[in-house]
């Protein structure tokens, strides 16, 4: 029998891609059905990227690479935490996921993969529609990138509800912040702290069975 477990993340958050191996691991477990739910953190409200934000996310990065051992190359201090005026905004990369999820729902984790790679160690925009979009179709998602292109009513809809649920569950199980992961048990859905997900992966699946 598989247990569920909904990880809730942001695709422009340092920590969750800190997180990715983890997450990678907990995806081809046989055990457990993984579900993907982006939390809307970064979605929308105008941010860019300024030099101060940008040496705030530099700062945290490193801290990150220590801990988890994850790549923050200079391609991406230079072409994303440098371009200054830039949008800070992970609504393309969320609908991206979206798009994803209506069209190929095991390819997910995946896509989420690809897309922060590209910005942690290629240094590409991940903000940019035409960049995510492309992203899709060199990893041979064309139908999602149609559909994020296209920027339809069905997606549109489909990716608020998620970003709905992802926040519902955080604000019922008191979450602060992202990754964090939820698991669903038979005396309903209790939380899982996202530090685990820097630790020992027997240490993950312990916490899981409990």
């Amino acid at each position: 029998m598989q247990t569920t477990v909904t990880y809730i993340f942001d695709p422009l958050c340092g920590w969750c891609y800190g997180a990715s191996p983890a997450i990678q691991q907990l995806g081809q477990h046989p055990g457990i059905r993984l579900e993907l739910l982006p939390s809307g953190l970064f979605s929308g409200g105008g941010r860019t990227m300024e030099a101060a934000f940008a040496d705030y996310a530099w700062s945290n990065d490193v801290r990150i690479a220590k801990l988890t051992g994850q790549r923050f190359t200079e391609a991406y201090r230079t072409h994303v935490l440098g371009r200054h005026g830039s949008q800070f905004d992970s609504g393309a990369a969320t609908l991206a996921l979206t798009a994803v999820s209506l069209t190929e729902p095991q390819r997910e984790l995946k896509t989420l993969n690809v897309l922060q790679e590209a910005r942690y160690v290629h240094g590409q925009d991940s903000c940019d529609t035409a960049v995510v979009a492309q992203l899709l179709r060199d990893s041979g998602f064309s139908t999602a990138a149609d559909r994020l292109v296209a920027g339809d009513a069905d997606l549109h809809q489909a990716n608020a509800a998620r970003v709905k649920r992802a926040q519902q569950l955080m604000h019922a199980l008191g979450a602060q912040g992202v990754p964090v992961l939820v698991v669903k048990g038979q005396d309903g859905n209790r939380l899982l702290n996202g530090n685990l997900l820097y630790g020992s992966f027997d240490a993950l699946l312990a916490q899981l069975d409990h």
